[in-house]
């Protein structure tokens, strides 16, 4: 399920620290195959902070589909036992250089962190959240779909060609091409 557009009050309700405005236009780089290796890193250093308590970790997001178009930023899902329990996890991720940078208690309970070193938006949901099934669903059909990855990159394209306010704007101005893509990911056809 997607989330809703969000306002700047939205935004500021949510972020843990400073709500950064955009200064420029969205960049969306070619596909690179570094991609790979930073989300290998980023995996590795998740697993070696939690161990055990990292129940799943998986790269999404563009930079997880060949030939697609991106910004270059790494998105990885990380599954913990319950998001909730802040004192499980948040610690040791801050240990290895993680910040915690946005808590949605209304939205799946997701909790955002940056990467240390690497742009890198590692997304952390319960055992259990749908968005996790969703989010991987729209990732593998992507990857198997030209057509439709090709649908997306355009729609990434027309959009990052526009002012934002804010990331967020941009990423809720996708909820359309994506729940349209993901419908027919969840449906298996064409």
């Amino acid at each position: 399920m997607p989330k809703p557009p969000a306002s700047e009050a939205d935004l500021k309700a949510i972020t843990i620290g400073e709500v950064k405005k955009l200064a420029d236009k969205i960049h969306l780089a070619d596909y690179s195959p570094d991609w790979v290796a930073h989300y290998a890193r980023e995996e590795q250093r998740l697993r070696a902070a939690l161990g055990e308590r990292a129940l799943r970790i998986e790269h999404t997001g563009s930079t997880s589909v060949p030939g697609l178009c991106a910004k270059p930023v790494i998105d990885v899902v990380l599954v913990v036992a319950d998001t909730r329990d802040e004192a499980a996890y948040v610690p040791a991720l801050e240990a290895q250089g993680y910040r915690l940078r946005i808590r949605e208690p209304d939205w799946f309970e997701h909790r955002l962190f940056k990467g240390p070193d690497v742009e890198a938006n590692v997304h952390v949901f319960s055992q259990g959240c749908p968005e996790v099934e969703r989010m991987l669903s729209f990732r593998d059909w992507l990857r198997a779909n030209p057509d439709d990855r090709e649908r997306y990159a355009q729609a990434k394209r027309d959009l990052a060609a526009q002012d934002w306010a804010f990331t967020q704007n941009y990423a809720d101005a996708k909820t359309a091409v994506i729940a349209e893509i993901t419908s027919r990911a969840c449906a298996g056809r064409p």
